[in-house]
């Protein structure tokens, strides 16, 4: 019996992760570029059960296992496997910001994505979708966080003014002069990414992603004046909590049952008179 407590309980501790991360994703909504994470529960290996012993059970007819004879298969639960971004697209919502961008993918190979070069506070790179840019006292490009956006050749992006033009190339011009290129990176797998702070993406090994210009089977368009929205579909995760809340009551009520049968078990089967 105490082996239906570690189950339940198995499926409870899932679901908490579960609803966390989905709280998590709805409370993102509206980060601009935000990925939604996405989870997967895996069962726990099947035990099987044999008996060890000879033992004879006292009944009307005495039952006789023989020994190591089968008894059955033992479900011991599941757990949270791990979660993983959905590199899905959000929506463009134009802002009227020149120093707002946006990635407009248009031919990707199945898997990938591509996103904006950022430099960390430590020198290595970052990687995001979030294109809510500003322009620092010196006039360099920047995140939100004050992040160095990097062109394609791994340079800061120093600017003259706001009053700039962008290309859907990624072309940045200054009074009608090229300045440089804004650097998009590939990530061929982009879940092999780890989701950093801030809504930055980085590669475990800290090594830099390739770049997406001039490569094959890559098409797509920086668009100025737009930010991408989160790909949170708040509907659906509001549903999928409710799905998760169930799931752990249900589990919560087999805890109870089996809490309720050893209390008589102790109380009243056991009691000597």
């Amino acid at each position: 019996m105490l082996r239906g407590f570690h189950t339940a309980t198995a499926g409870m501790i899932s679901q908490q992760r579960r609803m966390e991360m989905l709280s998590n994703n709805l409370s993102n909504a509206n980060t601009p570029g935000y990925k939604a994470d996405q989870s997967s529960l895996r069962a726990f290996p099947e035990l099987l059960l044999k008996k060890m012993e000879q033992a004879n059970i006292p009944t009307t007819k005495p039952i006789s296992f023989s020994q190591n004879q089968t008894i059955g298969g033992l479900h011991t639960g599941v757990y949270l496997q791990e979660t993983a971004p959905k590199h899905i697209q959000g929506d463009m919502r134009p802002t009227g910001n020149q120093t707002d961008l946006a990635i407009l993918n248009q031919s990707l190979p199945e898997g990938a994505s591509i996103f904006f070069t950022v430099e960390n506070q430590d020198g290595t790179p970052r990687y995001t979708r979030n294109g809510n840019f500003a322009i620092d006292q010196q006039g360099f490009l920047t995140t939100n966080n004050g992040l160095f956006i990097l062109d394609e050749n791994n340079n800061r992006i120093q600017l003259q003014s706001d009053n700039f033009e962008l290309q859907q190339d990624g072309t940045i011009l200054e009074n009608g002069t090229f300045n440089t290129r804004i650097g998009i990176a590939l990530a061929p797998a982009a879940n092999a990414l780890t989701r950093d702070n801030n809504g930055l993406y980085r590669l475990n090994n800290g090594e830099a992603l390739p770049t997406a210009m001039n490569n094959p089977g890559i098409a797509f368009q920086v668009l100025q004046g737009h930010i991408e929205r989160s790909n949170v579909d708040t509907g659906q995760t509001m549903a999928d909590m409710t799905a998760a809340y169930r799931a752990f009551e249900a589990n919560q009520k087999v805890i109870q049952a089996y809490d309720m049968s050893m209390q008589k078990a102790a109380n009243e089967i056991g009691r000597i008179n």
